[in-house]
């Protein structure tokens, strides 16, 4: 620490020593504490700044609960569940949750709360040469939420579609021609919720470079998508606050209603025994491991400012370590609930599809027997073709294709095996838009539980983009002077405009392309960097002191440990893994080919592969820049303005430096009990104030 910035008295001068204090700070220049980039609130209660703040703890816990349990946990997490062992996917996941899910979403709810500012604020307080950080975070948070509210415009569009009897999807359409009609047959080599999806839907190319212009049924989907979010969030936590509590509460009632009703449905049970069996084999592949911790990242909403802005409008003395453990303990019941949902409708839809195929291929046998081609005598006697069993027909089939032998494939029989149906493994838009919607249709009263399932998705959307939006207007406002409903109308009409290359016959591959560059590798390099700035440059013993003060309480000591070594070892591997993943898998889509009415992987054209390498290189560049510019001071340094509150907090510890050393200076040598040792007149150290002071002015070294 320089020595002469230091609060110096020789042992016999009449000068005050806090004159030069008052000086350092007459040096401040005056400061609108509208335009600061960075606010602290001193006190407890974390109301007096003129900051925003949640009505409740409820309304709280709601809003972080909407933002991180989204489609995700409904259409991946069962996916990954099916494909990475059934129940023994659970232990890696409940393990990485406990090692780096708890630990840093506990890191971003404590930094939000303490510093009481948006994500670039945040990251500019705690070290700002890494304040991209939170630039990052904004712009990852915008590519998001222009494909995130797209999927809410589709699931708007199928919920007003299922006010109908029958359901839309539930038989293809017949075409005439003439006087003769005849199946689609684009919707015959598929199925009706394939091709409703497909074609009556998206109304899809078979490239991505052919973009077929705007689908003009998406377009008013996606309007009226940005209307609703709009609308949520015009006003900040005032409105969203409110939304939320219908928004993260309806589809928990929507769950277990699926789930009461699913359990009833003939097959449910094997859906569920076959998803929780363990494959223990599973777990010693690194492939299981990195894909749960992929998930645990994204389910938690880590890295997207969401988490950090919503802490911010808290009271200071918060207990958010609580709030971490809960909202993450939710986020992986929730999980857990979905999978059982999912699974109970698609084993009843597996034994359906079953049932199907036993018929279908029956009837073939008895065409075959019927016409010589097979002898009677390879069928058991038992066999009765009216009420054909799974099993009588496995035995048929075993029977006559130990016979025939080579040339049992001409005879075009499948297997019809119940394990192969519940083995095809569906997520993201194919389970929700196509599986689930196949499954719903036999459902008593489908009509009623498609609403009811396509309203959820909507809930779970919006929830999830209401923290999308916070995560990027509140740093914004936080920065620049703008009305709340201008910052937010402006938003929602841009994106809105933005969004329209997603709803061109052509923008499913767009949301494919957005889904697999925008977000991944680039939120993860943000969480590891917050990790590294808060573990290893600000320091997790300085860290743990603060929380100890917020909170009143020291944080376990396990903490330390996870920040500062096992968090940043896993992101790091997380991040050799990404892009090992994304260097040996070749960058395309699944293009839907018209004519075979099937999925086609296609590789992306030299243009669109350079769009995928601009969304990483652009959600990344403020990080490198950010920093290049602070490091020669080309920037201004974002932790210098302070808030109102805090000054007036540092006033007041002047203020009583001031009285304590008039009362030691104004004795005489005869009436001071003793003589003050000369180093303590040396160097009076001044009160442990906000960092950033003691960056100011070269008080604290840290």
């Amino acid at each position: 620490m320089p020595k002469h910035l230091k609060v110096t008295q020789p042992e016999h001068s009449k000068e005050h020593v806090t004159e030069s204090v008052a000086d350092l700070l007459a040096l401040e220049a005056p400061m609108d504490y509208k335009s600061s980039q960075m606010s602290m609130n001193m006190g407890g209660g974390g109301r007096g700044d003129g900051r925003p703040a949640w009505n409740s703890k409820l309304q709280y816990i709601l809003a972080q609960v909407g933002f991180s349990v989204g489609l995700g946990n409904v259409w991946r997490f069962p996916y990954l569940c099916q494909k990475n062992g059934g129940g023994a996917y659970l232990v890696p996941y409940f393990i990485l949750l406990l090692l780096i899910g708890i630990p840093l979403f506990f890191l971003e709810l404590a930094v939000g709360q303490r510093i009481r500012r948006g994500s670039i604020g945040v990251w500019n307080y705690v070290y700002p040469q890494l304040g991209g950080i939170g630039v990052s975070s904004l712009i990852v948070c915008a590519f998001v939420g222009l494909y995130y509210n797209v999927i809410i415009g589709w699931s708007i569009f199928y919920f007003f579609q299922s006010f109908q009897y029958p359901l839309p999807w539930s038989d293809c359409p017949i075409r005439r021609n003439g006087s003769q009609a005849f199946v689609e047959p684009e919707c015959e080599k598929s199925s009706a919720t394939t091709y409703f999806w497909y074609r009556e839907t998206l109304n899809i190319t078979s490239t991505i470079a052919d973009s077929g212009g705007l689908n003009w049924r998406m377009t008013l989907s996606l309007l009226a998508a940005w209307i609703i979010v709009g609308l949520a969030v015009l006003k900040g936590i005032q409105s969203s606050g409110k939304v939320m509590y219908f928004s993260s509460l309806f589809p928990y009632v929507v769950l277990i209603c699926f789930m009461v009703r699913g359990l009833m449905l003939k097959g449910a049970v094997d859906g569920i025994a076959h998803m929780f069996t363990p494959k223990l084999e599973k777990m010693l592949e690194p492939q299981v491991w990195r894909e749960a911790a992929t998930q645990v990242f994204f389910a938690l909403g880590l890295g997207f400012g969401g988490v950090i802005a919503f802490s911010s409008y808290n009271k200071r003395d918060n207990n958010c370590h609580f709030d971490a453990v809960l909202v993450s303990v939710i986020n992986f019941l929730t999980s857990v609930l979905a999978t059982l949902v999912v699974f109970a409708v698609l084993g009843f839809k597996a034994n359906i599809m079953n049932e199907k195929c036993v018929v279908e291929n029956g009837e073939k046998i008895l065409g075959l027997l019927n016409s010589g081609v097979l002898s009677h005598d390879l069928i058991p006697p038992h066999v009765n073709f009216s009420y054909l069993t799974s099993e009588d027909y496995a035995e048929m089939y075993g029977v006559i294709k130990t016979v025939r032998g080579d040339s049992f494939d001409q005879l075009d029989l499948e297997p019809c095996v119940l394990e192969d149906e519940l083995n095809k493994a569906v997520q993201g838009t194919g389970l929700a838009f196509i599986a689930f919607t196949e499954a719903m249709i036999y459902f008593p009263a489908s009509p009623f539980w498609s609403v009811m399932f396509f309203f959820m998705l909507i809930n779970l959307g919006l929830g999830s983009m209401i923290g999308t939006m916070t995560g990027i207007t509140t740093p914004v406002l936080d920065t620049f002077k703008v009305r709340k409903e201008i910052l937010t109308g402006g938003c929602c009409v841009v994106a809105f405009l933005c969004g329209l290359l997603f709803v061109q016959r052509s923008g499913n591959y767009f949301v494919t392309m957005f889904d697999d560059y925008s977000a991944g590798l680039p939120l993860t390099i943000v969480v590891i960097l917050e990790n590294i700035s808060v573990a290893w440059i600000y320091g997790t013993k300085r860290f743990m002191q603060d929380l100890e003060d917020m909170l009143g309480f020291r944080p376990c000591t396990i903490y330390f440990y996870l920040w500062k070594y096992v968090s940043p070892i896993c992101l790091i591997v997380l991040i050799v893994a990404s892009v090992i993943e994304m260097a040996v898998s070749p960058p395309g889509y699944n293009a839907w080919v018209q004519e075979l009415a099937t999925e086609r992987f296609q590789s992306y054209p030299p243009w669109a592969l350079a769009m995928c390498f601009a969304l990483i290189i652009i959600a990344m560049l403020p990080l490198p820049v950010v920093f290049i510019a602070r490091k020669f001071n080309l920037l201004p340094d974002g932790s210098n303005k302070l808030s109102v509150s805090y000054k007036k907090s540092m006033m007041k510890d002047i203020s009583n430096l001031e009285d304590e050393t008039r009362f030691i200076l104004s004795k005489n040598p005869s009436e001071a009990p003793s003589p003050m040792p000369t180093h303590r007149l040396s160097s009076v150290a001044l009160p442990n104030w906000h960092t950033s002071v003691g960056l100011r002015y070269g008080i604290i070294t840290g």
